[in-house]
């Protein structure tokens, strides 16, 4: 591997505002925005406008976006892999280009097929600009601030719900769906392009060159790896003590926010049930924040147990009130405790199993919490139908919370 500058090993004061790492960490949230707008949490309303449009029934149609999640979850375990042999920049152009064309296909589609392929561009996007593609970048760039930096980064993701699902509904409402996609399409290409092209400049790639080389990724970028290997991960306890309670919770939390609004419609009506979406999304955020401004100072299992007992809280008191007042304020409290299952996971590894191993297994862990988490909507459906109410889900919910705050305390000797 080619040596690296001084710039790229030279200590580096990272409380410094004129520090470039968060020049890095708002890349990073703009890249997280676009992805989870328009890649996960739009998802929701182009199933409903093509319905609207041409009446295929609604199983095929979210049969697409499972089949986008799980196909998701299983990329997402070799991202690592692609970052060495790709490069971060080609990989996030590719991961641009994906869900540009994904959109693109949205606009014009006529027939169902079309969907699916739309929606596996959408999963190969998330890919290369997801999460890990994230903390990898925000973790070659901080050490002492790592928390604080990777907690905003991910608030893009957050964000996402926030600005870009009502900006595109009122699109939609203004323009039409076609419109609207091709101008989302546009939107990607002129703000995303530049940014990846800034991001992924000199400074960070050869950061990350200095990052794999301590983790053991000898060749340098656009060689082969040599870290440890997944099945020597899956091995080991540690591991699973991290990946099995984030899956069990991711399962709760997003199957209660994919049926917070038929959940809550009937009980305080359709406007007050969006409402709650952003105040959730939005509380997220601000969890984020408060997370970020600590979490670096604390054991980050500790943490995490914590914020699951606030959401079994929340989820108790909404199983014991129809008020809508009270209702919003419980959805808030479950927001803002939600966003640590994207933050923590990567900061417990990057503690406890060590930088060698990190890409590999922040990949293998956001792998088996993204498969849980794709049949944690169905599974709350079918629930929900065999009971004819919510609340036998909810409880199911309340359990699985307390369940992964008691496993993610468990370490290995």
């Amino acid at each position: 591997m080619r040596r690296l500058t001084s710039y790229a090993t030279a200590p580096a004061d990272e409380s410094s505002p004129t520090y470039h790492g968060w020049w890095v960490v708002v890349g990073c949230s703009l890249i997280a925005l676009f992805i989870c707008g328009f890649g996960l949490y739009g998802q929701g309303i182009y199933l409903a406008e093509l319905q609207r449009a041409h009446g295929w029934q609604t199983a095929q149609l979210s049969a697409a976006s499972t089949l986008s999640l799980l196909v998701s979850s299983v990329l997402v375990a070799f991202t690592s892999d692609l970052m060495v042999w790709m490069g971060l920049r080609s990989l996030l152009l590719c991961g641009t280009s994906s869900l540009a064309a994904s959109t693109t296909i949205l606009a014009l589609m006529t027939h169902p097929w079309q969907l699916y392929l739309a929606f596996l561009l959408m999963a190969l996007g998330s890919t290369c600009m997801g999460t890990v593609v994230v903390a990898i970048v925000v973790n070659s760039w901080f050490e002492q601030r790592r928390g604080l930096a990777l907690s905003l980064a991910l608030n893009g993701a957050t964000c996402g719900g926030v600005i870009l699902v009502p900006a595109l509904l009122a699109l939609v409402g203004t323009i039409g769906f076609t419109l609207a996609m091709l101008a989302a399409t546009a939107t990607i290409l002129v703000v995303l392009v530049p940014v990846v092209l800034a991001l992924s400049g000199r400074r960070t790639q050869e950061r990350l060159e200095q990052y794999f080389a301590r983790a053991d990724y000898h060749e340098g970028i656009g060689q082969a790896p040599t870290s440890p290997s997944r099945r020597a991960l899956l091995r080991m306890i540690g591991f699973w003590t991290i990946a099995v309670p984030f899956a069990i919770a991711l399962l709760a939390g997003v199957g209660l926010i994919v049926h917070q609004v038929p959940f809550l419609e009937p009980i305080i009506g359709r406007s007050a049930a969006g409402f709650a979406v952003t105040i959730t999304a939005s509380m997220a955020v601000v969890g984020r924040i408060c997370l970020g401004a600590f979490v670096d100072r604390v054991d980050p299992r500790s943490a995490s147990a914590a914020f699951m007992i606030i959401q079994a809280a929340a989820l108790v008191i909404v199983l014991q009130t129809s008020n809508p007042t009270v209702l919003l304020f419980a959805f808030g409290l479950y927001g803002f405790s939600i966003g640590h299952l994207t933050t923590l996971p990567s900061l417990i590894i990057q503690r406890e199993i060590g930088p060698a191993a990190f890409g590999t297994a922040l990949g293998l862990s956001t792998a088996i919490g993204g498969i849980g988490s794709a049949f944690g909507p169905g599974l709350l459906g079918l629930i929900r139908s065999l009971t004819g109410g919510y609340a036998a889900a909810l409880v199911l919910c309340l359990v699985l919370t307390i369940t992964a705050a008691s496993l993610v305390l468990l370490r290995e000797p």
